[in-house]
């Protein structure tokens, strides 16, 4: 393969399988290896694929290291990694790029600061922070010409595209709702990024009235649609269910299809290191966190209204 792009897969955290999942998109995998991964689903909807459907361009994953180093061995084998490192910085200068597959958001200066200075590009696993202080200190590495992008596979679905292309049939928008499991911290960027792309920026004030296990969020976006945002812990059957009202006619539609946004998303990021264009302004992404941030911020100050 010519000037093949060499990925390192760094970090793994409780309840997020991105290093088995997406390190197979890239390279493919060991059917017998992968019946082992500690996520189910992740074999279940890999094994739906035909062959063909794995890989991206000449991108591969050439590196890992998570933070339990038995992680490293049992990922590599599944998804075919010919190098584990034994800290996250050895892999600088042996690759041409990192990914950062965790999805705490008050690690992730930390875990991206050596690649920063290293000047490496890196893809961040969504929600990029959860804090203001941490936003400020990526904005200004974006500001000094850091490559660095993070998303979320919720802006990609393949069922929500038809909304993000257009909502005429459903007149003018006056409502819509998302709903997620798990925690506001980790999963409300999901949800919020299943909405953005269809009403666009300009969301002016959100407000949680809702508890650390059920978040109810209301955010009010400029165009004149209110947007109820809810992340509940255990709800695991409401995960992607998206509702849009209009004054003409309504649709609701759920997130199925996690190896096709999961694809499209990782595309996005290669695309990016092969133009160095960015597929969206970091604005966005700074609005999204802005959001997660104000989420969390009424909640403690006991469901206030907060302006963005």
């Amino acid at each position: 393969m010519e000037n093949p792009i060499r990925l390192a897969m760094l970090g793994m955290v409780d309840g997020n399988g991105h290093p088995y999942s997406w390190s197979a998109i890239f390279n493919g995998y060991d059917p017998e290896e992968m019946a082992q991964c500690p996520f189910p689903v992740i074999p279940q909807y890999l094994g739906r694929q035909p062959e063909s459907s794995f890989g991206i361009g000449s991108a591969r994953v050439t590196h890992i290291w998570t933070d339990d180093p038995e992680d490293a061995v049992k990922v590599a084998r599944a998804a075919r990694i010919p190098n584990i490192v034994e800290r996250p910085e050895d892999v600088i200068g042996a690759v041409d790029a990192v990914i950062i597959a965790t999805d705490k958001g008050w690690e992730h200066v930390e875990r991206c600061r050596p690649f920063v200075e290293a000047g490496l590009p890196i893809f961040v696993d969504k929600p990029l922070v959860d804090n203001a202080r941490d936003l400020d200190v990526f904005r200004q590495w974006i500001a000094g010409g850091a490559l660095i992008m993070s998303s979320s596979c919720m802006a990609y679905a393949k069922e929500f595209l038809p909304y993000r292309l257009q909502t005429h049939e459903l007149g003018q928008l006056r409502y819509a709702s998302i709903t997620t499991p798990k925690s506001w911290e980790r999963y409300g960027i999901h949800a919020l990024s299943a909405v953005y792309p269809i009403l666009g920026p300009g969301f002016l004030s959100g407000r949680n009235t809702g508890t650390a296990e059920r978040n109810v969020v209301h955010f009010k976006h400029a165009s004149g649609v209110d947007v109820t945002v809810v992340a509940i812990d255990d709800m695991y059957g409401g995960f992607g269910c998206l509702q849009l009202c209009g004054t003409a006619a309504s649709v609701q539609v759920q997130f199925k299809d996690t190896f096709y946004a999961f694809k499209e998303q990782l595309t996005d990021f290669v695309r990016f290191l092969e133009t160095g264009v960015r597929p969206y302004p970091f604005s966005e992404t700074e609005e999204l966190m802005r959001m997660v941030i104000v989420g969390i911020q009424s909640r403690e100050q006991g469901g206030i209204e907060i302006n963005l």
